[in-house]
């Protein structure tokens, strides 16, 4: 009973039993989340979900975060929740290429705010939310993500559904079918990487398990074991899957202490790379360069290897492109990816130069790095922890700072101090409401 074990693991954690650097990292990762969805919220998929919602006369409920909109609570979910991934700059479970917080924080936000909630009640469904889909995920990787399904939205919907449970006290019975209902909308498929559709899976996750928790709050039934079933998510969806990993050590140990966060916009894969170019940048200008070999862990080709990306979006996902503006600019910033970029002249000529070289046993942390300089030296650099991995992680003060180059453009520096400050102490918070009447100020509501 894998479904039943993890719904009464859930349910039987209190907010008390939660280690405090747990809790710690939980507010680092809402943090995290909120300044990436903020500083996507004008991007332009944004703007064509709110034309949507218009046409769909969706009724004024909640936040849309960075923005003076209010939209429905399976709306915001949806639109939240695509903002913090448009920029692939949110974190990620290194062991599963997980973005945890995407389809979880966009549900205990919207709810928080629908229901008046306790910032101790949101950071509470965060960490168990995210805790389980991270647990699911491990069960079924590396299979299932091999297979195409992008497993933040597959695993992550979830996740969605056990916060939403946890935030409108659902029981064990209506908490399981949530979980069934939530199964049945597992979807996301890797072949849109590079589109607007990718940042739109974790959008999607959250909504579908809020809308499941919505429908089994009011006795709608679904499956009871629908991790486990012969047709359910782990047999149907990932044909090696270790199911033991889904409750082990429960409580004891916490896959969210595993959650990194992003120094470079992009995937996590390619900031090995990034490393290691920003270290050539400095020793070495465009004019000296020959070529350069880059010698990577098989995923950055698998996942990033689009050699002539032709939008911004495209660029975050090609290897050649990100060692070529890490060595040009000494940076990976959402500057950096740009639809003026890609096809800038002086960047596809660095691009040409760069050769990729796979070695199954690099980790994917890691990159080895050898530039041939025109006078015929050679520049050699190995990292062996990217910046963002789990020994070599973003500092707070770090932390702080990539807040504030995502949020400040929209919300004035004041409020962005603000906004930050409630997110680290969330949990002395007795309602969520102040964080919106920041957002409201920092987008010129009149309240």
């Amino acid at each position: 009973m894998v479904t039943k074990t993890l719904v009464d693991h859930c349910l039987s954690t209190s907010f008390e039993q939660i280690p405090e650097d747990v809790k710690l990292h939980g507010k680092r990762s809402l943090l995290n989340w909120m300044g990436v969805a903020i500083g996507a919220s004008r991007h332009p998929s944004i703007e064509m979900m709110l034309d949507v919602t218009k046409e769909l006369q969706s009724a004024e409920q909640v936040s849309v975060f960075g923005r003076e909109e209010k939209v429905d609570l399976l709306m915001a979910a949806l639109i939240n929740g695509t903002s913090s991934h448009i920029f692939d700059y949110d974190d990620t479970h290194l062991d599963t290429i997980h973005h945890p917080s995407g389809p979880v924080a966009p549900v205990v936000f919207a709810l928080g705010e629908n229901l008046g909630l306790s910032g101790e009640e949101i950071l509470h469904a965060f960490i168990l939310g995210c805790e389980a889909e991270l647990r699911i995920a491990n069960a079924v990787y590396p299979s299932h993500y091999q297979l195409g399904w992008h497993i933040t939205s597959s695993t992550g919907v979830f996740g969605a559904a056990i916060a939403a449970g946890i935030l409108l006290k659902l029981d064990s019975e209506k908490l399981v079918w949530a979980l069934g209902i939530a199964g049945t909308q597992a979807f996301g498929l890797r072949d849109v990487f590079g589109t607007m559709t990718k940042p739109f899976h974790p959008g999607k996750a959250a909504q579908n398990g809020l809308l499941a928790a919505l429908l089994a709050k009011r006795g709608f039934t679904s499956s009871e074991m629908i991790l486990e079933s012969k047709r359910g998510f782990a047999n149907v969806l990932a044909p090696e899957h270790d199911l033991e990993k889904v409750n082990v050590n429960w409580g004891e140990e916490w896959e969210l202490l595993k959650n990194s966060f992003k120094p470079y916009a992009c995937g996590i894969v390619l900031h090995p790379t990034i490393d290691a170019c920003v270290y050539l940048h400095k020793r070495a200008s465009a004019d000296q360069l020959e070529s350069i070999e880059l010698t990577v862990n098989p995923y950055v080709l698998e996942l990033t290897g689009k050699e002539t990306p032709q939008t911004g979006l495209e660029g975050k996902f090609s290897v050649y492109f990100t060692a070529a503006i890490a060595f040009l600019d000494g940076d990976a910033s959402e500057k950096q990816y740009t639809d003026e970029k890609v096809k800038d002249e002086k960047i596809i000529e660095v691009q040409n130069k760069i050769r990729v070289v796979i070695d199954e046993n690099l980790k994917e942390d890691e990159v080895e790095l050898a530039a041939l300089l025109t006078d015929g030296t050679t520049v050699t650099h190995k990292v062996l922890h990217a910046k963002g991995s789990i020994d070599n992680p973003m500092q707070e003060d770090e932390l702080l700072t990539k807040f504030g180059s995502l949020v400040e453009e929209h919300m004035g520096k004041g409020t962005t101090d603000s906004m930050a400050q409630f997110l680290l102490d969330i949990d002395k918070y007795s309602d969520i409401n102040e964080l919106i009447v920041l957002n409201n100020k920092g987008n010129g509501v009149q309240i």
